[in-house]
């Protein structure tokens, strides 16, 4: 991977990746617009991740260098098409998501990170909440998303870094703001390496990406690497914010499956799909059925709708890169008021 400094800022060009003879958004014109292109936004990065809208209808997005230098929150502004600098240090973070205050809160992982559930301030300071289950660092927290009752359910998986790995297991947790309490709320059993986390319309239901790519640290390549599960679940919501039982919505075999994932407000399933012989974003309904496919030219990570006049707009991170395309459907937004 050749890694470089990204510009402070640029001026965006739209670049449609819907030219002749590649490959076009194809599936439910309930959704998907007849014609709709995905379209290169940005594309300085190293690796771009956690795209999530804020309240004020910025475009937030990570941005992570495989080595020691420090991570970066970028900003996009729909209606300029500029991109800057929100936090130069953002401890390696992920997963973004903003909660009901409108603080922009942040899965900090490994490789010089935080290793953290962070809030990042509207000065891009970095403020942890969660570094420790039990006594002992997180492994490297990876994604989020805010529950409508204000909880924040993470993934804690390790895909790279040198730190040590204190934890036994790789696990989702629940972080109650109101109490500052953390539990564990998923098996080895049940989920071997979590991924991308999203809930539901109703509250009901916790998605979670299944990507066990067997290895702690994707930087060194070892021939003899086999990879685990890779899936696509639902898992049923208790009262107590602890999870019930699992149903598989997608099994992607022996390649890659979903990182990061997004949901409309209809309920369908945004997943961007990281399979060799098929990467881009996947739409599935809440049974799991597929209903559109968006592909990408280089591997996505995640994906988030914007809001207000971008409510139907979908964001797209991938290689080095932010993208979005038109959509006829409302994204849904757990954690934003009524």
């Amino acid at each position: 991977m050749k890694l470089h400094l990204p510009t402070l800022a640029v001026a965006l060009l739209t670049v449609s990746f819907a030219t002749a003879g590649e490959a076009k958004p194809t599936g439910d014109l309930a959704i998907l617009p007849k014609g709709a292109t995905l379209d290169e936004l940005w594309n300085e990065g190293d690796f771009t991740e956690g795209v999530a809208a804020g309240p004020d209808g910025m475009i937030y997005f990570s941005d992570i260098p495989f080595d020691e230098r420090p991570g970066r929150v970028m900003k996009l502004d729909p209606a300029t098409g500029k991109v800057t600098v929100h936090s130069a240090d953002s401890g390696k973070s992920n997963g973004l998501f903003f909660d009901s205050k409108g603080q922009l809160l942040a899965s900090c992982g490994a490789m010089f990170g935080r290793r953290a559930l962070v809030v990042i301030t509207p000065d891009g300071e970095v403020k942890p909440l969660v570094e420790k289950f039990n006594g002992r660092r997180l492994n490297s927290p990876n994604d989020l998303v805010v529950h409508p009752d204000g909880s924040i359910y993470f993934s804690d998986p390790r895909y790279a870094g040198d730190e040590k790995v204190e934890l036994d297991l790789m696990s989702v947790y629940r972080f109650n703001p109101a109490d500052d309490s953390l539990i564990r709320v998923t098996t080895h059993k049940q989920i071997e390496k979590p991924n991308g986390v999203h809930v539901s319309p109703d509250g009901k239901t916790l998605y979670v990406a299944e990507t066990n790519n067997g290895t702690l640290d994707v930087r060194k390549k070892d021939p003899n690497t086999k990879l685990g599960r890779m899936t696509l679940n639902a898992f049923r919501i208790k009262k107590d914010g602890t999870l019930g039982k699992k149903r598989v919505l997608a099994d992607f075999g022996d390649e890659v499956g979903t990182d990061g994932m997004s949901v409309d407000v209809k309920g369908n399933i945004y997943a961007a799909v990281r399979s060799a012989s098929r990467h881009g974003i996947v739409i599935y309904s809440p049974q799991g059925k597929e209903r559109g496919y968006i592909p990408t030219a280089d591997l996505p990570t995640n994906c988030s709708f914007g809001i207000g006049k971008e409510s139907k707009t979908l964001y797209v991170t991938a290689g080095k890169g932010l993208y979005r395309i038109r959509l006829k459907v409302d994204g849904f937004h757990p954690s934003r008021k009524k």
